[in-house]
């Protein structure tokens, strides 16, 4: 079992930058890939970026590539989504996912364990 704890949410305005942090504890951490997803009022929960457990491999939904970075590190159990160049669009509730083996995947349901999830607002 593994629990997870995303923090880092909050309002910012356009253009701005939010850093969330995922926190793991549980079975081992570093053996499974990790995804952000995130989840806006009626609407589908989509993928955002995933990574493995070294970190050697990311993967980003075309729509946040060059503005946000998955990361993780793993003596800590944490991983991170750093956002920059906010836009209105990227508001949701984006929630950190954990899989049972290391290869991301694009599927929420391929994703085994979930945080409660941190809503992010942009203010145009």
């Amino acid at each position: 079992q593994v629990q997870l704890v995303e923090c880092g949410g909050g309002l910012v305005q356009a253009g701005g930058s939010l850093r969330l942090s995922c926190a793991a504890s549980g079975r081992t951490f570093a053996w499974y890939a990790m995804g952000w997803f995130r989840q806006a009022p009626g609407k589908e929960r989509l993928f955002v970026a995933g990574i493995n457990y070294g970190g050697s491999s990311t993967d980003y939904t075309d729509s946040v590539k060059g503005r946000f970075t998955i990361s993780r590190d793993n003596a800590k159990n944490t991983v991170f989504l750093q956002m920059n160049s906010l836009k209105p669009e990227d508001a949701a509730v984006y929630y950190c996912a954990a899989r049972g083996v290391n290869t991301i995947a694009r599927n929420h349901n391929d994703y085994i364990y979930w945080g409660q999830g941190t809503p992010v607002t942009v203010s145009s």
